[in-house]
């Protein structure tokens, strides 16, 4: 592993900066549309509230790729069937995912950082908060409107999808968290520009990974988008081998994604450790 210090190019900040003044107008555009341009639906408000929502945050976590990403979508609307294609119904089962989940892993992600434990644990703790944020609260509470059965229910219906979609998000995730925090003692501060650009980058990386295991959710009626609840009942169900098959899948990808951190990070760096120090002989010495 390469010395492990903190990057002081001052044009890194720089670009940062005006990428998140970026960020901000974007996620003022996607707010103004979802709750001003767009009218109020009369059905099942609770899982479109949470949709709009989950566009605004998505456009805070990730900046004019989520922006780019909205108005390809909105654009392709115009004139379309009042059930939307497969490729839609996944990015917009993609961003509800990310969203809910996103939204766990950045608190457990500043919250690990201000204990100062290693990433090894920060990691898992990132993992299971994202989870449960993910699955209790945008998956099972706010879809249970739409659905026929219980809260507890709803969970257990949804538990594989949310599985399945996690670990792809980690998988790409974790790798540019742990190699560029263990690079930059910055990029572990809270209060610096560079822990918010590494956050932004690792979300654009989890989301695009994640985008491919939402589309056979969806193919296989096991999520929709946003007006697809009839193609998704209609959908032939995936065969009980082929979700254990998926599921074996998007673990192999996710220990692929820890392995390559491991190889190219430190999972036991924290935040004041003396490693991060330029100069420090702990550095000098890294391991390569």
């Amino acid at each position: 592993m390469k010395e492990i210090s903190s990057n002081g190019n001052p044009f890194i900040d720089v670009v940062l900066w005006v990428w998140f003044a970026l960020a901000a107008v974007a996620v003022a555009y996607v707010a103004h549309d979802q709750f001003k341009a767009r009218p109020e639906p009369m059905e099942n408000s609770l899982a479109m509230r949470t949709m709009r929502w989950g566009w605004v945050l998505i456009t805070l976590y990730t900046g004019t790729f989520a922006l780019i990403a909205y108005w390809f979508l909105h654009r392709a609307s115009a004139g379309e069937a009042l059930e939307p294609p497969l490729w839609k119904q996944t990015v917009e089962s993609t961003i509800h995912c990310v969203a809910g989940d996103a939204t766990g892993i950045l608190f457990a992600t500043v919250v690990t950082i201000l204990l100062r434990l290693p990433m090894s644990q920060e990691v898992m703790i990132e993992y299971v908060a994202g989870f449960a944020v993910g699955l209790f609260v945008f998956q099972a509470l706010c879809m249970k409107p739409s659905t026929d059965g219980s809260y507890w229910r709803v969970v257990k219906s949804t538990l594989l999808a949310q599985t399945l979609s996690m670990n792809a998000l980690m998988a790409g995730m974790i790798p540019v968290m742990v190699i560029l925090m263990s690079r930059d003692a910055s990029a572990m501060e809270p209060g610096s520009v560079r822990f918010w650009g590494t956050m932004s980058f690792a979300f654009m990386v989890g989301t695009a990974m994640t985008y491919s295991v939402n589309w056979w959710l969806v193919k296989h009626g096991l999520k929709h988008g946003t007006g697809g609840e009839a193609q998704a009942r209609a959908r032939s169900r995936a065969s009980f081998s082929g979700k254990v098959a998926a599921t074996g899948l998007t673990f192999l990808l996710l220990g692929s994604g820890v392995a390559l951190a491991a190889g190219y990070g430190d999972f036991s760096m924290r935040v004041g450790d003396e490693r991060m120090k330029p100069g420090s002989s702990q550095s000098r010495g890294a391991a390569k």
